[in-house]
């Protein structure tokens, strides 16, 4: 599975401003209401607060993987943002988040949501790749610099 099969590469961003989970979840569901992925921003926000709530999806290093199911999206969909400042996120190691990438997946679906997680917790426990994204000057570079992963064989 490639990132950009279900990243919409006009829901990207280098300069998150949230200093909070909440604040950085708007954000990311702001960036798919302006790319017309989604429509329903407030029942976005709901469902992934909700799942946060059962468990922080700040996997450490400082990664954020907010992710939840709605019946509004048709397939799977993402957006990514970079915090230059970091974001207070719950993280397991209590760090701040400065790279997220923000899934939804249809309701009725398993497959497709699960794999997208296992590709990018995978891609993202490499620290070049890590440290590539968090350094990007824009949205291009981030486009590319996934690009070049996903051209690559696992």
């Amino acid at each position: 599975m490639k990132i950009m099969d279900f990243l919409n590469k006009n829901a990207i961003t280098v300069n998150l401003k949230a200093a909070d989970k909440e604040g950085a979840i708007k954000e990311l569901v702001d960036l798919l209401v302006r790319a017309g992925t989604i429509k329903s921003k407030d029942e976005m926000v709901k469902t992934l607060l909700a799942r946060e709530a059962l468990g922080s999806t700040g996997i450490g290093q400082g990664i954020g993987i907010p992710h939840g199911k709605s019946k509004n999206v048709k397939e799977l969909v993402a957006s990514f943002g970079i915090s230059q400042k970091g974001v207070s996120f719950d993280s397991l190691d209590g760090e701040p988040v400065y790279i997220f990438f923000l899934l939804i997946a249809p309701e009725e679906s398993a497959g497709p949501h699960l794999k997208a997680l296992a590709r990018i917790s995978r891609l993202l426990k490499d620290k070049y790749f890590r440290d590539r994204l968090r350094k990007s000057a824009d949205e291009k570079e981030i486009i590319s610099i996934i690009h070049e992963e996903d051209s690559k064989k696992y």
